[in-house]
Parts: C-alpha cells; sequence; structure tokens
C-alpha cells in the first residue's frame, strides 16, 4: 500500500511517499523557519503564501524520489486540524484536487495524530526505541564491558542524544503518548490502534509555546527549542530556581512558568516588574542567557516527566510509552524519560503489572512537521476501517481534538 502523504498544517511544506504504513519511498520538507526567524515566529498569512509556492514542487519531487507517478500511489492523505488556517487550506485543497483528478481515495489526517505515528516508521530510517526491562539497565548495555555509572550515562546520553535504534520493535498497546509540540501539550491513552482518549493537557500555553517566549525573553532566535537546547549546553541548571505548577490530576501549565523566568531575569538585573521584556536580554551576559536556559529546560522537563509517572501509575497496564511532536527531540528531556524508568518506576520483579516497558523516541529528523509521519497515522486509519473523506465535502478544522 502506497500512501502520498501531504502536510502543511503550519511553516513547513511536506510531502511524503510512505509504504505500508513504515517504509519511507520519500520524505521531502521545505521550512520556513529562515523566513520567520527575522520576525521571531510565524506570520500565518506569509506562511499560507510560501505553502501556495511550494506545495507543487514538493509533491512532484516526492513522486520523483520514490520513482513513481499517479498510477502507483494508492491513497492520498493529507492533514486537516489543527494548524493555521491558510496553511491547511493549501495543503487540503491540493490534496482534495488531486484525489478528484487521479480518482484516488482520501484520507483527512489529524496532525497529533501524525506526530504519534513517527514513531511507527520503519527503523531503517524511523522510531527509536530503548527497551528497559525490570527497571535495571537498558539491554544495550547489559553486555557492554564498561559497567562504570559514569560510562553507562554518557553512552545512555549518545545513544539517546542521537536516537540510535536499540530494538526494531514496534510500540505495544495499551500505551501511553506524551504530545509535547510547538501548539499543543498532551498525554494520551491508546488502548489500540486509531482509539485515542486524553487523560492529560494543558490549561494555557503548550511547552513548545513555553520554550518559544522564554527564548524571545533571552534574546534567542526562533524557534526556541533548538535556540534554548543550544544556549544551555554551557549554563548550569540548578542556578536558578524555578516554580513547578501547582496542577491536579494529569493536566499542565505552563504560562506561570514562563511568568517565572521573565521575573526571575529582572530580579538578576535589579530591575522593576514594570521593565519590558524586550528590554532584558541585551542587559544579561552570555553566561547568564545560559543559566536561564539550562535551568529553564531542566524544570520543564521535570514537570514533563512528573506528569508522566502519575499517568505510568494510574495506567499499570500500559506496555509501551511514545513520545511525539517537536520538543521530543529535546536531548534533556529524552535523558530524563529513560532515566526514569531506568531507576525502577514501573517494572521490579515480582510486579503484577508486567515484566518489561517499552520506550519510544521518533528518529529526530520526523520529531518535527514532516508528511512521513502523515502517511503512517493514514495508514493505521484505513487498516482499522476508517472510510475514506469526501473531497468534495472536507473541511479544514483550525482547532479540533484527536479522536
Amino acid at each position: 500500500m502506497k500512501i502520498l502523504a501531504i502536510e502543511s498544517s503550519c511553516d513547513e511544506t511536506a510531502a511524503a511517499v510512505v509504504e505500508d504504513g513504515r517504509r519511507i519511498l520519500s520524505n521531502v520538507v521545505i521550512s520556513q523557519i529562515d523566513i520567520f526567524k527575522e520576525y521571531g515566529g510565524v506570520i500565518p498569512e506569509v506562511a499560507a503564501r510560501s505553502h501556495l509556492e511550494a506545495i507543487l514542487p514538493v509533491i512532484h519531487k516526492a513522486l520523483k524520489d520514490a520513482s513513481l507517478t499517479k498510477d502507483d500511489i494508492d491513497y492520498i492523505a493529507v492533514t486537516h486540524t489543527p494548524g493555521l488556517l491558510g496553511s491547511l487550506l493549501i495543503g487540503t485543497l491540493t490534496a482534495r484536487t488531486l484525489a478528484i483528478l487521479w480518482k484516488k481515495p482520501l484520507y483527512a489526517v489529524h496532525h497529533l495524530k501524525s506526530h504519534i505515528y513517527a514513531n511507527w516508521l520503519g527503523s531503517e530510517t524511523s522510531a527509536k526505541t530503548i527497551f528497559v526491562q525490570h527497571g535495571c539497565v537498558a539491554s544495550h548495555l547489559k553486555n557492554r564491558s564498561e559497567h562504570s555509572p559514569s560510562s553507562q550515562a554518557t553512552a545512555l546520553r549518545k545513544n539517546v542524544s542521537a536516537g540510535v535504534s536499540q530494538l526494531a520493535n514496534l510500540p505495544e498497546f495499551p500505551l501511553l503518548a506524551l504530545v509535547v509540540s510547538g501548539g499543543h501539550t498532551q498525554i494520551i491513552y491508546m488502548r489500540a490502534h486509531n482509539q485515542f482518549e486524553i487523560i492529560g493537557t494543558t490549561r494555557d500555553d503548550a511547552v513548545g509555546e513555553c520554550f518559544d517566549k522564554v527564548a524571545k525573553i533571552l534574546g534567542l532566535p526562533y524557534p526556541g527549542g533548538p535556540s534554548i537546547a543550544e544556549c544551555a549546553k554551557n549554563g548550569d541548571e540548578v542556578r536558578y530556581k524555578l516554580p513547578h505548577p501547582k496542577v491536579d490530576g494529569l493536566d499542565f501549565s505552563f504560562s506561570g512558568l514562563k511568568t517565572a523566568v521573565l521575573r526571575a531575569v529582572q530580579a538578576e538585573l535589579d530591575l522593576p516588574i514594570s521593565t519590558p521584556s524586550y528590554e532584558l536580554a541585551g542587559k544579561l551576559t552570555e553566561q547568564e542567557k545560559a543559566d536561564f536556559a539550562a535551568s529553564f529546560q531542566e524544570t520543564a522537563c521535570d514537570i514533563l516527566i512528573e506528569k508522566l509517572k502519575i499517568a505510568l501509575e494510574d495506567h499499570p497496564e500500559a506496555r509501551s510509552v511514545v513520545f511525539a511532536g517537536g520538543v521530543s527531540a529535546n536531548a534533556v528531556l529524552r535523558e530524563k524519560a529513560l532515566k526514569t524508568l531506568m531507576n525502577g518506576l514501573r517494572r521490579e520483579k515480582g510486579d503484577s503489572r508486567g515484566e518489561d516497558v517499552k520506550l519510544f523516541f521518533p528518529d529526530l529528523r520526523f520529531a518535527g512537521d514532516n508528511a512521513a509521519m502523515v502517511g503512517a497515522a493514514a495508514y493505521y486509519e484505513v487498516m482499522s476501517g476508517v472510510e475514506p473523506t469526501d473531497p468534495y465535502e472536507l473541511n479544514i478544522a483550525p482547532r479540533k481534538e484527536i479522536s
């Protein structure tokens, strides 16, 4: 089964051909990041016009790279929700037109569902698995000669940061998905393919938005996630004590953390709280910026892991944990997730809840927006018996919960 997938929900124009939900025959992404670095964020109208220029060349290249024609395509898939209205419109109109002209079934895919299914992409180019057994060291370290804690930590950090695959296993159900992207922060419970239950969500800012806003305060370039991660490499993550929001259950809140960083910067510079945020970066030293970036990153990742631990305790039957979305590329978050499971949070000998748990991260290339993940999600919709969408009736939905 060959699916031509299209993604244009925000500021990446992407097309891919995916075979049987796992094998990537082509994956083309044109990013608008260089455009929006000048503005510190995405301008919807500019993004839509850029999609309009790139969409057909990207699709042509995806077919060419896969050495296929329209006759070889079985299905067309496209992101229709959530996202920027104008950006979604370009992708869906293109997909609808192709579905009509080529007489192909069309699948409209939820963007967050696609991020989750990035973890199912084929092992040769795909989701990276860390296997944790009985709360002990990861299996890929069990037979190594380096047994010292420091050497293990170094090996883990390299593997987690690079996303090196340890096993070709697929996630097992039931599972928990931590979705951490620019506009969404959610914990989703999946009993089986194409079954989604939101058990935790953000009450205000998403963690990705918080990264972007803190980066602005520190005078770091857009997008905030990569720039904070880079700046934090030279920082002290414990220099500034930042609060953890007290939100009951599995919900998140990040607006308070953003404000806490702002107030901490103003206090460090001995300035009144009325000082505009855009005036602060120029007064900070490079070391102060690095320390703030490291302290914020450490706190944000700890908040995510704390909620994931609660979710695992509430759902002891879960067999896998998958990370999804652009923030899942963060090396500190990956390392903390791995260490949490390795420290015996879930599985100990004699634990009635099971013998092992699998932890999945998407390949770094597929953590951000791309079309290959859309093709993977669409494949499992087809296999789950979901009916295709009428291309004459498909509408976009800038805001819609996963279902």
